[in-house]
């Protein structure tokens, strides 16, 4: 990842360096900084040397990205609200080599639409899951994912006004990989706006 602080200042945003993180309200101290260090250093609970727990991971980089798309590039918003409409909405089986798919199929996308970009919700209006929720308010592995799962669904949502352009893409990249398989988790049943 670049340097969070770098971007934010290329975007002219000023980072509070105190009290609650400006972007998403997570009860820290330290501000957007803190909100940072407990996201970079995972949800510990989970083990994530589990293919099966990868969903979570990947959960978790999309809510904070979408949560805090102030310290991020433009079109880490495509691919974060893609990813999560993939596998939330067709309940893909997502896995890293995807990931390099879709950024590849982004970069062949934004050559026709490099004006196109995805305004955010309002700040603190991104889901009101945050980082500190997950890690103060949670004691085992299962109610970490089930908390990881509310925290991607609410940030998914929060997005919704720029849901058709996501299934557009998403729509794409699965007609261009033939080696997409559905999950039989059912996720699409809990992302209400689907």
């Amino acid at each position: 990842m670049q340097d969070y602080i770098d971007i934010a200042k290329k975007n002219g945003v000023a980072l509070l360096d105190n009290g609650k993180c400006q972007f998403c309200g997570a009860e820290t101290i330290k501000g957007i900084h803190e909100c940072v260090e407990i996201f970079s250093l995972g949800f510990q609970i989970i083990d994530y040397s589990k293919p099966t727990n990868h969903f979570y991971r990947f959960l978790t980089v999309d809510a904070h990205t979408l949560q805090h798309p102030e310290i991020h590039g433009q079109w880490n918003n495509h691919f974060h609200l893609t990813r999560q409409h993939l596998m939330l909405h067709y309940q893909i089986h997502w896995d890293y080599k995807l990931s390099s798919k879709l950024s590849d199929y982004l970069n062949t996308y934004k050559a026709d639409k490099s004006e196109e970009y995805l305004e955010p919700p309002r700040i603190l209006e991104r889901g009101n899951i945050t980082t500190t929720d997950i890690l103060n308010k949670v004691s085992n592995e299962t109610d970490c994912q089930e908390m990881i799962k509310k925290w991607g669904i609410e940030t998914y949502n929060s997005w919704n006004r720029h849901h058709e352009v996501v299934d557009r893409i998403a729509n794409g990249f699965i007609k261009r990989s033939n080696s997409i398989s559905h999950n039989n988790v059912p996720y699409k049943k809990q992302a209400k706006s689907l």
